[in-house]
């Protein structure tokens, strides 16, 4: 099971304050539901599967796309699922937990339904999360993702044990130093070594400002155009489906045509 943890209220005050780009974080939460949200497609019959190419599985088609997520599965698909999610979300990690087997060998395995991830940042905890996240291979993302988020209850424990006092120290360093102090304080840095990401790759990789924004101005993105104010957020063939559990989700995906 997945423990759902959160930041105090004081530590979670300070991370908002270590952002290296602009971005008005602390507006969306994690599981918060969506007013804004609109009816997923409908198909009236259930859709064929979808052969892969001779000797390859939809399972193993990762690539990054134009707008700046990471999808698994037929790129033709004709169900597009979209997930906006923050590596620091408990609501995410429980998705994760609860869907990675299902969503990938009965619903992207067949070639019907394509799974992207794009990354949310709720805080500035994201930001070094998301950057390590995609230090590697853009094969090895999505994996990284899944692990971090059963990990993350380890993450909120190494920031709190480290205190205020100390977060308040990383918020007075230069801006360029805040995102390796923050990996290492929230033991990310380590998590990410013992995968293949090297402490010299991930300090290269931390220090990529352009990344950084690119990750805020992709979740400015989100807000305006899909009205993401909550994580995990989905997106159904464009449409904002809201933010729920797998079990909800999942008969969105059937009622759409995966069944």
């Amino acid at each position: 099971m997945i423990r759902k943890t959160a930041l105090r209220t004081p530590l979670r005050a300070i991370a908002l304050g270590m952002i290296a780009a602009p971005l008005a974080l602390g507006l969306a939460s994690c599981g918060k539901k969506e007013a804004g949200s609109t009816e997923a497609p409908k198909s009236a019959q259930a859709l064929p599967n979808v052969a892969a190419p001779a000797g390859k599985a939809w399972a193993d088609q990762i690539v990054k796309t134009p707008e700046g997520g990471y999808r698994i599965g037929n790129p033709d698909a004709p169900i597009k699922l979209v997930e906006y999610g923050a590596l620091s979300c408990s609501h995410c990690a429980l998705f994760a937990h609860e869907s990675y087997d299902r969503l990938r060998s009965d619903y992207v395995a067949s070639g019907r339904v394509s799974y992207e991830l794009r990354y949310f940042m709720l805080n500035a905890f994201d930001i070094p999360a998301s950057l390590l996240a995609t230090c590697g291979s853009i094969e090895a993302v999505l994996p990284l993702s899944e692990q971090f988020w059963a990990w993350q209850p380890n993450m909120f424990q190494n920031l709190q044990s480290a205190g205020d006092a100390r977060m308040k120290q990383i918020q007075e360093l230069p801006k360029d130093q805040q995102m390796q102090a923050i990996a290492e304080v929230g033991g990310m840095t380590e998590f990410f070594a013992s995968r293949g990401i090297s402490r010299d790759q991930a300090k290269v990789c931390l220090g990529d400002a352009a990344k950084a924004k690119a990750f805020a101005d992709q979740t400015q993105k989100a807000t305006t155009e899909f009205n993401v104010n909550g994580t995990p957020t989905f997106i159904i063939n464009g449409s904002n489906v809201g933010s729920m559990e797998w079990k909800e989700l999942e008969a969105k995906l059937q009622e759409a045509g995966a069944r």
